[in-house]
């Protein structure tokens, strides 16, 4: 039987601020290693037998980092399905085993958060190997991470009867809620207890039937929206009235805590973590005889038991303990390591004040490539365009602004009213206010060119576009 992974793309960015973002959360981030956690998800399939290609899940506005990150490492995904509005986890895994079984009624399904740490692969195939015999016959699988402390950040399985048929897996007798301190230090001294990992491995079918029979409100608005399903290029987009009105409940609490077919199988040796914070994220890095990680343009001076962590300006730091700083181009993290998971509270008043720090980097990706603010002022702005090779921008015009375009690197084929150019190198164009006009790369190269706009009013949203390669211009 083959088992068909899920892989849960969701996720606000504010645990990790200021390099994750509402626009480009953890998971698109290499935290860990060379690659970014998805990608270290996705290739740790790899090494379990009889898997097929990943169903990913993930929105519309990030379904191109999806895409390029998985075209980056060779995946192809067998379904990338995107979800017009968030709604827990309970009907995303509906949506993506209504795919899997349409393809294979058979079908076994593992889902997988997409932005957690799990430094040991093979013993993390070797676990899903032994656990599929469970699965398949019928029971819904859990995995549950050996407590180490008592930690207030998980939510908590506390295990019933061993089961004969798998050494290490337990019926599951009832799941608990994100403890207070005592509460965990009490489950921590008992024992029996495992800190839910959010992973699961069950049968498509036996999922869909438990959901139906324990809340069929939700089963049927998300098989509504995918039968009403639209195609796009390599996207599946779920009805959006049918999805939107489909109640929001998580795994846990719409079928795991009600269902008599739950299983709990300890995952030990996996080297786990969620990474839910900079603290949680030190305590996995290899720290230095100092116990600091430094990662970056670094420059420290009796510093300890600190994570310091320069994306592009030099940090220097002096005498200081126990710290988390982040730079990024456009803000600075400073706090201890107690107090890092507060940094959600920072991004919460950036967002009530409109401070667009809490969604977007200044440099922001798109499908067709990024863009930066290098410098803006009162009626003008600064910015550098990178379009990858065959990529275009959207025919379109803008009712407040004008623009002038420099060719830095590479050949572009410009759009400029009724007239179509060819700029190569050092080459510029200005495009007036109202005037429809269009950038292409034809090459092989990265364009990269510098962006100066003028004009009363700058914000993105002055944008009309006519024709657009990914779908981005309204129904009529």
């Amino acid at each position: 039987m083959n088992i068909t992974p899920v892989i849960l793309c969701g996720g606000s960015g504010t645990r990790m601020w200021p390099l994750s973002r509402g626009g480009f959360p953890k998971q698109y981030l290499a935290l860990y290693g060379d690659q970014t956690l998805v990608q270290q998800t996705a290739l740790r399939l790899q090494g379990l037998e009889q898997t097929g290609e990943p169903i990913f899940i993930t929105n519309q506005e990030q379904r191109f980092l999806v895409a390029e990150q998985m075209r980056s490492v060779s995946i192809e995904p067998s379904a990338v399905i995107l979800e017009p509005v968030g709604r827990n986890t309970a009907p995303a895994v509906a949506a993506a085993a209504l795919v899997a079984v349409k393809n294979d009624p058979d079908a076994m399904i593992l889902v997988l958060p997409s932005d957690h740490v799990i430094q040991n692969d093979k013993t993390f195939c070797d676990l899903v190997a032994r656990a599929a015999g469970v699965a398949a016959a019928g029971k819904l699988v859990t995995f549950g991470i050996a407590p180490t402390s008592p930690n207030t950040g998980y939510g908590y399985i506390r295990r019933g009867a061993a089961l004969a048929e798998l050494d290490g897996g337990y019926t599951v007798e009832a799941f608990v809620e994100k403890p207070d301190l005592a509460k965990a230090e009490g489950f921590l001294a008992a024992g029996g207890y495992y800190w839910n990992s959010g992973m699961f491995l069950f049968k498509a079918s036996v999922y869909l039937e438990e959901l139906g029979l324990i809340r069929p409100d939700i089963l049927k608005q998300v098989t509504f929206s995918v039968e009403h399903a639209e195609t796009d290029k390599d996207f599946l987009r779920l009805d959006h009235e049918s999805f939107s009105a489909c109640p929001e409940d998580s795994i846990d609490y719409a079928v795991m805590e009600h269902t008599r077919h739950a299983v709990v199988v300890e995952a030990a040796g996996l080297g786990w973590s969620d990474i839910g914070s900079w603290s949680a994220l030190a305590e996995v890095a290899q720290a230095d005889a100092n116990g600091n990680n430094l990662l970056g343009d670094v420059m420290a001076d009796r510093v300890t038991n600190s994570y310091i962590r320069a994306e592009n300006r030099m940090i220097a730091a002096i005498g200081v303990d126990n710290l988390v700083i982040v730079e990024t181009a456009d803000a600075i993290l400073v706090a201890t390591k107690e107090h890092a998971q507060d940094v959600k509270k920072i991004v919460q008043r950036l967002s009530e004040s409109g401070r667009s720090e809490s969604v977007t980097h200044r440099k922001v990706f798109r499908p067709w490539g990024s863009y930066e603010g290098l410098d803006q002022e009162d009626r003008f702005q600064v910015k550098r365009i990178i379009v990858n090779p065959g990529c275009s921008l959207s025919l379109q015009m803008h009712h407040h602004r004008a623009e002038h375009w420099i060719v830095v690197k590479g050949t572009a084929v410009v759009t400029n009213g009724e007239q179509e150019l060819l700029l190569t190198e050092n080459q510029s164009t200005y495009i007036p206010l109202g005037v429809t006009h269009r950038l292409r790369n034809p090459g092989k190269i990265p364009l990269e060119i510098i962006e100066v706009q003028s004009g009363p009013y700058l914000g993105e949203d002055d944008i009309v576009r006519f024709e657009d390669t990914y779908g981005r211009v309204p129904q009529k």
